[in-house]
């Protein structure tokens, strides 16, 4: 446990890894390619280092240079693991996990935590065996530990529910290059719920497309892949994670200070990156340029703000909720119950320690912006709840942190990072 030290923040200019989402797509899409990738300013994080691990008892070789992988593709050709892939509690791994191995040879199971034991999966395992696949879960259950017999995945039409996870969709696309010929038509993938967390789409898109593969789409509906192409071997860069520049510019609106995030541009296919936007209608300068974003706070008034596609700042946002004026609404999160912890219910605990008014709805949030004072921060284990709390530790004396190592899931230099606002 640690206590976040209350001092006055410094005008500056700071810089956060690569992109959690970037880094887990592009090594799969390396791992699937058709020779010898590149990855540079790649995340060197708990939940990469998952994906990583799994991939060479897979059968991919991968060798490591600083946050510089090398990735020699297999083509789609993975293989048989004769012991369980343990998974911790990444969800990315899984889901993205679970459908590429059905491109390999023999069966492939693959395991995590507890927590991870009660995210669900069953949507995802019924669009594999649509194509073809003989995945299920082990204990019937429609969660993990999960089996899949690798094989030849079919095209054809498959329908897919994405309410609960947009992970699924891109676990699909991911695969669909490698399908057998049906009719000729390749892979045709109908949405019929959802999707959630739509901009993650778009990311996987982003990099299949990088990889030379073409995707033909209708918004977040349809998706269509041709069978036969192959992911194109080269060199890749992963951009600065815009989740975690979030806390840094969630920072900078409750301190007053100005932050600028290297490195991320409002170009970016991150939906986090938009969170620059609901700040600026709380009260807060936002200034775009080529190298950067910076924020400078202000008098903050609470807003209404639909979540849905940037889930992964629904905490910090909360956080600085509680030092706004009046109520914020966040809406259309229901999904983030089934995170590394049900993060609407770990939020509301939270903020309530901290003695603010905090109430859930059916799909969110309603906070009510008050003085809020010093308590012990549980984690639950999830890294978001450590760090978006941490923020209120600078305005706020008597902030501690608990399990602060958790953060190690994907910003593992976070609290360096964090401790250098001060100097």
């Amino acid at each position: 446990m640690i206590e976040i030290e209350t001092k006055k923040i410094k005008n500056c200019e700071i810089s956060v890894p690569g992109s959690k989402s970037y880094t887990h797509r592009i090594l799969i899409a390396s791992a699937l390619s058709d020779g010898i990738c590149s990855i540079n300013n790649a995340l060197k994080s708990e939940d990469t280092l998952i994906t990583i691990n799994a991939l060479q008892q897979m059968g991919i070789k991968i060798e490591a240079d600083g946050n510089r992988f090398i990735i020699h593709g297999a083509n789609g050709d993975f293989k048989h693991t004769k012991e369980p892939v343990y998974l911790g509690n990444s969800g990315t791994s899984m889901r993205l996990l679970t459908a590429i191995a059905s491109l390999g040879k023999g069966r492939f199971v693959f395991t995590g935590t507890k927590r991870m034991k009660e995210r669900p999966i069953q949507d995802l395992l019924d669009a594999l065996i649509q194509m073809g696949s003989s995945a299920h879960s082990v204990n019937n259950n429609g969660y993990p530990p999960v089996a899949i017999k690798g094989g030849d995945l079919k095209g054809g039409k498959i329908t897919i529910n994405c309410e609960t996870s947009s992970q699924y969709l891109s676990a699909i696309l991911l695969t669909a290059p490698f399908t057998k010929p049906f009719f000729k038509q390749g892979l045709e993938i109908n949405v019929i719920k959802g999707p959630v967390s739509r901009p993650y789409i778009d990311m996987t898109v982003d990099v299949m497309e990088n990889f030379g593969i073409e995707i033909i789409r209708d918004k977040y509906n349809y998706f269509k892949v041709q069978q036969g192409q192959k992911y194109r071997a080269g060199s890749y860069l992963v951009e600065p994670d815009c989740s975690q520049a979030g806390y840094f510019w969630g920072v900078a609106a409750i301190t007053g200070a100005c932050i600028k995030v290297k490195g991320i541009t409002k170009d970016s296919h991150q939906g986090d990156v938009h969170f620059t936007g609901l700040l600026e209608k709380m009260g807060c300068k936002v200034l775009y340029e080529k190298d950067g974003i910076s924020v400078t706070g202000g008098s903050l008034s609470g807003i209404e703000a639909d979540m849905a596609d940037m889930p992964d700042m629904v905490p910090t946002l909360a956080v600085i909720s509680a030092f706004a004026k009046g109520i914020t609404v966040i809406k259309n999160v229901k999904h983030l119950k089934a995170k590394e912890s049900d993060r609407l219910t770990s939020v509301t605990n939270e903020l309530s320690k901290m003695g603010i008014e905090t109430k859930l709805t059916d799909t969110g949030l309603a906070i009510k912006g008050g003085m809020p004072h010093g308590a012990e921060i549980s984690t639950y284990k999830d890294h978001r709840i450590a760090m978006s709390f941490a923020i209120a530790g600078l305005k706020v004396p008597g902030i501690f942190i608990k399990d602060e190592k958790c953060v190690e899931k994907s910003f593992p230099n976070f609290w360096k990072v964090f401790s250098g606002l001060h100097k």
